[in-house]
């Protein structure tokens, strides 16, 4: 039996960390718990393996660095926020939109450190934007609590996971990123913890189905981010975007079916337009503004 190329096997790994990370929204759902309590039990599942993986990696201990910290701040609010979204808004919308992170990235670069984009990424950034108004002005035919502002909630959470992804991009230079990714999860449970009980939350799940959701949510936090995270370097930009679109897919067609939040003509059309925005964004972008999808 001949070996399967090596691109071969990143682009597989790409499919499966996608398709696991399109889960999370319907675990989200189901852990019972309040939005940000959700987002610290996904993180505690998570740190002992990541502390493993990070022990095995390095045995020696170290210090954070001010930059994993930062990284760790910016991950919560993510979390926080993208929890809060699903809570209000459809499944599908809250997916979609959150994954205008590399859209984020690009402006981010713009501003700051003046990488001056060409037009045709301009264009697919203006795609990527117009998708999203034409997806927040439309209703599905689910009954949601208040669709604009997860709308609202959903989008902002780009703009958290953009900087996370500016922070852990800088420190990844210098540290592997189990490490990174521990010291992350480290800092950011706490302020979830703590945000929960500001807002007077549910802090546990009340029977086992949401316990296991929020384990679920642990380990695609590894598994599913870590098979991301290990492909991206290896699959081109083209084949990477079209890959990662697998992730709103997947939790949009899940939400239809679990949660009957069926996807009118405007917000599937503004879902396509947003996706193909963004897409075409990292295709066309410098490697260094390309970042990976949303856990």
């Amino acid at each position: 039996m001949t070996e399967v190329p090596a691109r071969w096997r990143s682009l597989a790994a790409l499919v499966f960390g996608a398709t696991i990370v399109g889960l999370s929204p319907i675990l989200v759902r189901l852990a019972e718990a309040g939005p940000a309590a959700v987002g610290f039990w996904r993180l505690a599942f998570a740190i002992p393996i990541l502390f493993t993986l990070s022990r095995r990696a390095n045995p020696s201990p170290t210090q954070p660095s001010q930059t994993a910290l930062l990284a760790g701040l910016f991950f919560a609010l993510d979390l926080g926020f993208w929890h809060y979204g699903i809570r209000y808004t459809s499944v599908a919308n809250a997916t979609v939109l959150s994954n205008l992170a590399p859209v984020v990235v690009i402006a981010l670069g713009w501003v700051f450190l003046r990488e001056r984009p060409r037009k045709l990424l301009v264009a697919a950034v203006g795609a990527a934007v117009g998708g999203a108004w034409m997806m927040s002005q439309s209703r599905g035919v689910a009954t949601l609590l208040d669709q604009s502002l997860g709308d609202a909630l959903s989008a902002s959470t780009a703009l958290w996971y953009g900087l996370y992804f500016l922070f852990m991009s800088r420190a990844r230079r210098g540290e592997p990123a189990a490490r990174l990714m521990l010291w992350s999860s480290l800092a950011g449970a706490p302020l979830l913890l703590a945000a929960a009980a500001v807002l007077h939350e549910d802090l546990t799940p009340v029977t086992i189905i949401g316990w296991l959701a929020c384990a679920g949510l642990g380990l695609m936090h590894v598994t599913g981010q870590g098979a991301v995270a290990w492909a991206l370097g290896r699959v081109p930009a083209p084949a990477a975007s079209v890959a990662m679109l697998l992730q709103p897919i997947v939790a949009g067609g899940l939400g239809w079916i679990l949660f009957d939040e069926a996807i009118g003509r405007l917000q599937g059309l503004g879902a396509v337009i947003t996706l193909s925005g963004v897409a075409l964004a990292q295709a066309v972008s410098r490697p260094a503004a390309q970042p990976p999808e949303k856990p």
